[in-house]
Formats: structure tokens, sequence, C-alpha cells
């Protein structure tokens, strides 16, 4: 029988300014261990510590420019734009523009706050 998903479950986010995640399906929303769909609205300005998470993240930015710091550079993610970031990397997101940005991540396994590695 199909799950409906009436609301996300709103998860506090890391970073200098509020960020709205809202989580559709994973450990929060639905108890889903293996994957976490989240819609993301970053503010202009918004920058988050450095992580080296333990899961893959596939984002599609929908709205704005999402900013990818890793060690190889600097990757800047436009709409209609994907990105993919594999478990282990050290990445650092970021939203320079005025306008912030929107996008949905998904992650694989389900994201957690413990298995984001945040750098202090």
């Amino acid at each position: 029988m199909p799950t409906h998903i009436s609301a996300p479950a709103i998860i506090e986010s890391a970073g200098n300014k509020p960020k709205r995640i809202e989580e559709f399906f994973g450990r929060v929303r639905s108890g889903d261990a293996g994957v976490s769909v989240a819609r993301m609205t970053s503010p202009g300005g918004w920058v988050e510590p450095a992580q080296r998470p333990a899961f893959d993240e596939y984002t599609v930015v929908l709205s704005g420019l999402l900013r990818i710091e890793h060690d190889g550079g600097v990757l800047d993610v436009r709409p209609g734009e994907g990105v993919v970031t594999r478990a282990g990397e050290r990445v650092r997101y970021s939203t320079p523009e005025p306008e912030g940005a929107q996008y949905v991540a998904v992650c694989l396994p389900a994201f957690t706050p413990d298995s984001v590695h945040r750098e202090d």
C-alpha cells in the first residue's frame, strides 16, 4: 500500500544563517534508513562548516546558486543542474548570491546529524 507523506519534517540546520530542511523521506519523517529526500531552502550568504559525510548525496538545484567547495576546487551548481558528492569526500556547501537557493538532496544511506561529520 502506498504511504502518503502529507507534510515534511523540519530538521535543524548548521551554518551561519538558518536554512530550512524539509525531509519528506528519511530517518526522521518516514523511518527510512536507506535513503533520505529533502528540500532545502538556503538564504543568501549562508555557509556551513566543511564536512566529510558517510553518505552519497545527489543534489538538484531548483533556483539560485549552490556552491560546493571541495579538495579539488569550487563547483557552482545552477538551476536545472545536478551534482553528486561521494561518501568520505570533504565538501562545504554555501549559497553566496543574495537570493539564496532552493534544491533537493537525496542521501544514500539516509542523512543523520551524526553521519555528516562536520568540522569544528
